[in-house]
């Protein structure tokens, strides 16, 4: 049986901890020095599709859909090796590995992100996140429609989650009420959108950036578990 966590941290990963902004600008930059304007274009068109269809990115497929495009074009099979090469551990935001030596003060960190079976973990082992977070990993296609799931996985007294989507913030605050402290990092564009930002309630802590947490002591929060 898992064990019961006083307290619990769930990060994010994209935009939260890794600057995923950043690494789609280096992405486009490539393809559209390596295929053109419209060839770059036609990737985002199909990224789009693939992400409709499956309801979450699916970069391999968008890879793969690209590459039957461009069969004739030997750079289409070095464009998924590019990708997989990246080093998204030079993505990481400042600080975040002293940030999660920091909460573990308190209590166990744990990443709980969206995204696909393949390309995510991938990821998150090339960043050194894997690592850091000792595999505590949890990957779901909707995270905020998994909280059983994630209870079950790693039960606690109270969670604070930390995430970049006011959305998805406010969801599990609807669900979990007083068992959950949100954090919102006002970082990447879901942050700044206005359309993802409209109608919200605001976290119960909001930062400028990941590495202000470490300003944060949450003894006090602690104390209230005991």
């Amino acid at each position: 049986m898992p064990k019961i966590h006083d307290m619990l941290f769930l990060f994010d990963v994209d935009n939260t901890l890794l600057d995923n902004d950043r690494v789609k600008s280096d992405l486009a930059s490539h393809v559209e020095h390596t295929f053109g304007k419209a060839g770059n274009e036609r990737f985002w068109v199909l990224y789009e599709e693939q992400r409709v269809k499956h309801g979450y990115v699916d970069i391999l497929g968008t890879l793969e859909r690209f590459r039957l495009e461009h069969i004739d074009n030997p750079s289409a099979l070095r464009l998924a090796n590019w990708l997989l090469d990246y080093p998204f551990i030079e993505r990481l935001y400042p600080d975040v590995f002293a940030l999660i030596r920091h909460v573990r003060h308190w209590g166990a960190p744990v990443i709980l992100t969206d995204g696909d079976g393949v390309f995510q973990p991938h990821k998150l082992v090339r960043s050194g996140l894997w690592d850091a977070f000792d595999g505590h990993v949890l990957g779901y296609v909707h995270k905020e429609q998994e909280l059983d799931a994630i209870q079950r996985a790693y039960p606690a007294r109270h969670y604070v989650m930390v995430d970049d989507k006011l959305t998805v913030l406010n969801t599990v605050k609807n669900a979990l009420g007083a068992r959950v402290t949100t954090v919102f990092p006002r970082q990447g564009h879901y942050a700044h959108d206005p359309k993802s930002l409209a109608g919200q309630k605001p976290a119960d802590i909001t930062v400028d950036r990941i590495s202000d947490l470490m300003d944060h002591d949450f003894s006090a929060l602690k104390e209230t578990l005991s």
